[in-house]
C-alpha cells in the first residue's frame, strides 16, 4: 500500500510539473496588464479576455490559422502517401541496392534542418518558388523517419498474405491497397500525428522562405509579437494558446493511435 500511493503521489506530481506551464500561459493570457514582474502566479484579479481581442486586432489571425492548418494537413497527406509506398517497396521488394538505399535514408536523419536551409533555400530561389505555400510543403513531401515507421509496420504484415493474393491474380498495387495500407494503418496514424505536429510548430524554415504575411503560419506570426523594447506578454500568451489548443487536441484524440501504431511496429 505505501508502495501504490508513493507511485501515485509521484505521477500526480510529475503531472502537476508538466501542466504547470500550460496553465500559467492561459492565466497570463487572461491577465489585465499581462506583467511578469512578480512571477509565475495562477491567481488572477479581474480576468479579462482583452489580450485576445487585441491578438487579433494585431494580425490577421483566421488566416495564420488557416495557413498553419493547410500547411500541416497537406505536409502530413504527402508524407503519409510517400510514406507507404517507399515503405512498401523497402519492405516487399526485391532490387539491386536496397539495402544502400535505405542506409541512406536513415542516414539523412542525422542531418539537422538548420545544415539545410541554406542549401534549400537556394534551391527554391533558383526555381521561383520563394514565399509561396508550396515552398513551406516542399521539403516535408518525405520523411525518412516515416519510411523507416512504416517499414517496419509493413514487414510485420505476414508475407503469405501476399503469396495467397498472388495466387488470386493480385499485383503488387492491388496487394498494395487492399492489403498492406489496411493493415498498417495504426502506425499511418502515428504518423500522421507526429508530422502533423511536427509541421504544425515548424518555425526556422517558414521564416527564412516567406515574405508576405498573408502567407505567415502560427509559430511566425507568434514572433512578431515581440516588440524591440517592450512586450505584451498577455498577448504572446493569448497567441501561445491560439497555438496550442489544436495541436493538443489533436493529440489527445490520437493518442490511441500513436501507441498501437508504436506497438504494432516494435519501435520503443
Amino acid at each position: 500500500m505505501p508502495k501504490r500511493v508513493a507511485l501515485y503521489g509521484g505521477i500526480t506530481a510529475g503531472a502537476a510539473i508538466m501542466l504547470f506551464p500550460f496553465l500559467w500561459t492561459v492565466v497570463t493570457s487572461i491577465t489585465p496588464d499581462g506583467s511578469l514582474a512578480g512571477g509565475p502566479t495562477l491567481l488572477v484579479e479581474d480576468p479579462t479576455l482583452e489580450a485576445y481581442s487585441r491578438l487579433l486586432e494585431a494580425m490577421p489571425m483566421a488566416r495564420i490559422v488557416v495557413n498553419s492548418f493547410a500547411v500541416a494537413i497537406a505536409s502530413t497527406l504527402l508524407q503519409i502517401v510517400t510514406g507507404t509506398m517507399a515503405a512498401y517497396a523497402f519492405g516487399r521488394l526485391q532490387f539491386r541496392g536496397k539495402n544502400v538505399v535505405f542506409a541512406l535514408y536513415l542516414a539523412t536523419l542525422m542531418i539537422p534542418l538548420q545544415v539545410l536551409v541554406v542549401p534549400l533555400f537556394i534551391q527554391m530561389t533558383r526555381m521561383q518558388l520563394n514565399d509561396t505555400y508550396f515552398a513551406l510543403i516542399a521539403p516535408t513531401i518525405a520523411s525518412a523517419f516515416g519510411i523507416f515507421l512504416l517499414k517496419q509496420a509493413v514487414e510485420s504484415v505476414p508475407r503469405e498474405l501476399d503469396e495467397a493474393a498472388t495466387i488470386d491474380g493480385a499485383g503488387h498495387l492491388r496487394i498494395f491497397a487492399r492489403i498492406i495500407v489496411p493493415l498498417v494503418r495504426p502506425a499511418m496514424a502515428t504518423l500522421a500525428v507526429l508530422a502533423f505536429m511536427a509541421s504544425w510548430n515548424s518555425f526556422l524554415w517558414p521564416l527564412v522562405v516567406i515574405r508576405s504575411p498573408e502567407l505567415m503560419t502560427l509559430p511566425l506570426g507568434l514572433a512578431t509579437l515581440q516588440g524591440q523594447f517592450t512586450t505584451e506578454w498577455n498577448v504572446v500568451m493569448a497567441g501561445s494558446v491560439v497555438s496550442i489548443v489544436p495541436i493538443a487536441i489533436v493529440y489527445l484524440l490520437a493518442q490511441r493511435h500513436i501507441i498501437a501504431g508504436m506497438a504494432h511496429t516494435g519501435i520503443k
